[in-house]
């Protein structure tokens, strides 16, 4: 539900996504708005729940994550405590970057990112594979990344 958003806020969306660190000021100036209308946009945006928060997103490799993979989770039994556990389990693997819950023939989409093979054994071995629940591990290695982005499509509301 995109609940009103009209072009400038469409525009200031789009300029915070790629830019999230701009002055009120620019943003202003881009907009073609006052800056106290720019921020009281922003703050509104904000109230909705349309911007969640503002991250530094950082460059993986230079920290030496030279491997994203897609592991691919299936559980034993969907009782709620071992779901639940291994939820609890993942959400604090700092490794997982995502974790989904999927259909198909796997309960669980992981996105991980690790150093090389043996620190990928590792996270695999050590901890996925003992987190209680666990019945079956898939993991797929990403080759080249074609595509990524954290910046969303913005729906104009149709009004």
């Amino acid at each position: 539900m995109n609940a009103g958003l009209d072009e400038t806020d469409a525009k200031i969306l789009q300029i915070l996504q790629r830019e999230g660190r701009i002055s009120n000021r620019e943003l202003a100036a881009r907009v073609n708005l006052s800056p106290p209308a720019t921020l009281m946009r922003v703050r509104r945006l904000e109230a909705m729940g349309v911007i969640t928060g503002y991250v530094a997103l950082l460059g993986r490799e230079q920290l030496g994550y030279d491997m994203v993979c897609f592991i691919s989770v299936t559980l034993q039994m969907h009782q709620v405590e071992l779901v639940e556990r291994f939820r609890r389990a993942v959400s604090a693997m700092p490794q997982v970057l995502e974790c989904h819950h999927v259909t198909g023939d796997y309960d669980y989409l992981l996105k991980v990112v690790v150093k090389n093979r043996q620190d990928l054994e590792r996270f695999v071995m050590a901890q996925l594979t003992p987190v209680q629940g666990v019945a079956r591990i898939h993991t797929s290695l990403v080759l080249n990344e074609i595509k990524h982005t954290t910046q969303l499509p913005i729906p104009l509301d149709e009004t």
